[in-house]
């Protein structure tokens, strides 16, 4: 049985169930439906009593719906995780989809320059804003496809609560202090604390965006 730590590491990202739904194109329904049944990948919970994933859980949850996919029942594909879980993880392609563009707020110029670079390296274009009110008119003149929040900018919870709101972007909520319960309270779908680990960094911005092996090709029914 695998279960997130109840503090989950601070150098790794957490997803809401929302996003994990959206990731892995499964209802949040059948996803807590399988926890309850089958006891097998089992999140950490937040203080508010969110549903907290780990990327590993992902990678879990996401042999599950190719296994269904497959022909495996909800019950066999369980079993056949829990055969495989001391496996070495599958090797999975690395090319990001290009010219998507990411809204980046962030007030200190030199981590907006250092996201930017990895950003851009990986094939994204990247709008920068360092007030919330520019964050803000860029996401409704751009339409960006993801946008990652410093929630230390000026009045960081509430732009993320705004974008998130918006529902045309998921929201990365990044942090030098530790606010993954209140950023996925506030509607963000993952959150990243700092110093942002470049590795870590795009393979969250891929799965938040469906480019990453994590999330390409995966759909599957409600059981």
């Amino acid at each position: 049985m695998t279960q997130a730590n109840s503090d989950p590491s601070a150098s790794r990202p957490v997803y809401s169930i929302g996003a994990v739904a959206r990731m892995l194109g499964v209802e949040a329904a059948t996803i807590r439906a399988w926890e309850e049944r089958y006891r097998l990948v089992i999140p950490a919970r937040s203080s508010g009593h969110q549903r907290l994933f780990s990327r590993d859980q992902v990678e879990e949850l996401r042999f599950i719906v190719r296994s269904i996919e497959e022909g495996s029942s909800a019950a066999d594909a369980h079993r056949l995780l829990s055969e495989r879980l001391d496996a070495p993880p599958d090797a999975g392609g690395t090319q990001s989809d290009v010219l998507m563009l990411i809204l980046l707020a962030e007030r200190d110029r030199y981590a907006a320059d250092f996201c930017e670079y990895f950003l851009r390296t990986e094939g994204y274009d990247v709008c920068l804003a360092s007030e919330p009110d520019d964050a803000e008119r860029l996401l409704a003149e751009r339409r960006p496809n993801l946008a990652v929040v410093e929630l230390l900018i000026a009045r960081g919870f509430e732009l993320c609560r705004r974008l998130a709101a918006d529902e045309s972007a998921p929201v990365l909520a990044v942090s030098e202090l530790a606010f993954h319960d209140e950023a996925l309270a506030a509607g963000a779908s993952a959150f990243l604390q700092k110093p942002l680990d470049p590795l870590q960094f795009v393979s969250t911005v891929r799965d938040l965006l469906g480019s990453s092996a994590l999330t390409r090709g995966a759909r599957v029914p409600v059981p």
